[in-house]
């Protein structure tokens, strides 16, 4: 199976790196969860959802290793042993890898879906960016990961941002504005990421809060982040939009030599 021409890819060329993002197309599931959900827990057939992984395995060329994500900042190492557990192994929001033939995946229906490589592809990450997440620096721990593994600065490693809940739909309480240290009081926010909508209520813009957060890590290469999952229903899952929905998939990899 090839890539289906619906999903998404960085504009990178990354020598010795892969990357997507799936979308709705491709897969075999049906109704709410037509056609490509990756979403093992959601309520779809699990039958259709293993068909689902064995197309993006296909897909990539490498074994996808998925994680149980919580909302959370915990990064982990990856490997041919995670691989071959088949279910996740590991509670985190955020994978790295050095080793080719697995895939760096991260689940999401309205979250941010945020992948960095490493130059040379000597590392490659994908972080689960929620609000939650992202508020308490699960990207600031992938870059570092990424960097560690890699043995290069942040200034070298290269970010792409998915599609995710857009700033025109994602509204927010006092509560999630606070949590990125802006006032709600103010106009826009200390950032110019939020904005007033109605009483006590903001849009926020999470690809924006993440280009900040990527910013002030110093990565400075930064694609990405174009599509509202919710304004597109033919094309994406949105929590947000539906409740009950499939789950989307963005991954990295190493490519063998």
């Amino acid at each position: 199976m090839s890539v289906d021409a619906d999903w998404l890819a960085p504009d990178w060329r990354i020598a010795g790196v892969g990357a997507l993002m799936t979308s709705r197309a491709g897969g075999v599931s049906t109704g709410r969860y037509a056609s490509m959900n990756l979403g093992a827990s959601v309520g779809d057939d699990a039958g259709a959802v293993a068909a689902n992984r064995a197309r993006l395995a296909e897909a990539t060329g490498v074994a996808p290793v998925y994680l149980r994500q919580v909302h959370g900042t915990r990064v982990v190492r990856i490997g041919a042993g995670d691989a071959a557990a088949g279910a996740p192994v590991h509670e985190a929001d955020a994978a790295v890898t050095t080793e080719a033939g697995v895939a760096c995946v991260v689940q999401a229906a309205d979250c941010l879906p945020v992948l960095l490589a490493a130059p040379g592809g000597r590392a490659v990450a994908a972080a689960h960016a929620g609000w939650r997440g992202l508020a308490a620096g699960i990207v600031e721990a992938a870059v570092e990961a990424v960097c560690v593994a890699g043995k290069c600065r942040p200034g070298e490693v290269v970010a792409w941002l998915g599609a995710c809940i857009g700033p025109g739909a994602f509204e927010v309480g006092a509560n999630v504005v606070l949590a990125f240290g802006a006032r709600p009081e103010a106009e826009s926010g200390a950032t110019g990421r939020f904005r007033p909508k109605g009483r006590a209520k903001w849009l926020a813009d999470l690809p924006g809060l993440a280009r900040d957060r990527l910013d002030t890590a110093g990565v400075a290469q930064i694609g990405g982040g174009a599509w509202c999952t919710v304004a597109d229903s033919s094309r994406f899952f949105s929590f947000r939009r539906d409740g009950v929905t499939g789950r989307m998939a963005a991954a990295v990899w190493i490519v063998g030599h």
